[in-house]
């Protein structure tokens, strides 16, 4: 029986390019040299980091940061989650920006009742944090596809794992 798996996973190896890209740009800008202007990208936690000694400059290291992002993976900025502006040490802040892997229970959910929804001769189970979809035939998979492909946009998702 042919099945397939919906899953979220980030590019680490593209994060840390574009991380990398941001990062030498913001060294070769002229209103931030001098400044603790700087992106950081924690592959362990999963984490980006952005360290300026203002708001408004942390708002230009996203600007620089998230196009770069874009460029290497799309949709990828939708996968952050943007933390709370941190003052440290006096007049510096820094962000901490969580990048987001899985599918979570309450978005998987809202795939299976959309697959459910639609009359379509597959099926949908929740796998940890993957959907499986089976079904009879291959025309039903790709009709499966393109219905999550149009209803869920606000999450990047990634479909793989074919099995015929």
């Amino acid at each position: 029986m042919p099945s397939f798996d919906i899953t979220s996973e980030a590019d680490l190896v593209a994060l840390k390019n574009a991380v990398d890209v941001a990062g030498r740009q913001i060294g070769n800008r002229y209103d931030f040299k001098g400044t603790s202007a700087k992106a950081e990208l924690n592959e362990k936690d999963k984490l980006i980091t952005l360290h300026g000694d203002s708001d408004f400059q942390l708002g230009q290291i996203k600007d620089i940061l998230f196009p770069e992002m874009e460029k290497k993976e799309q949709e990828s900025t939708k996968r952050l989650d943007i933390g709370a502006v941190q003052t440290i040490s006096g007049n510096k802040t820094k962000q901490e920006l969580k990048i987001k892997s899985g599918i979570d229970q309450e978005l998987a959910k809202k795939i299976v009742k959309l697959i459910k929804d639609s009359k379509t001769k597959v099926q949908a189970s929740i796998q940890g944090d993957a959907v499986r979809v089976t079904g009879a035939k291959r025309d039903d998979l790709q009709a499966a596809i393109a219905l999550v492909k149009k209803s869920i946009t606000d999450f990047p998702l990634n479909y793989g794992n074919f099995r015929d």
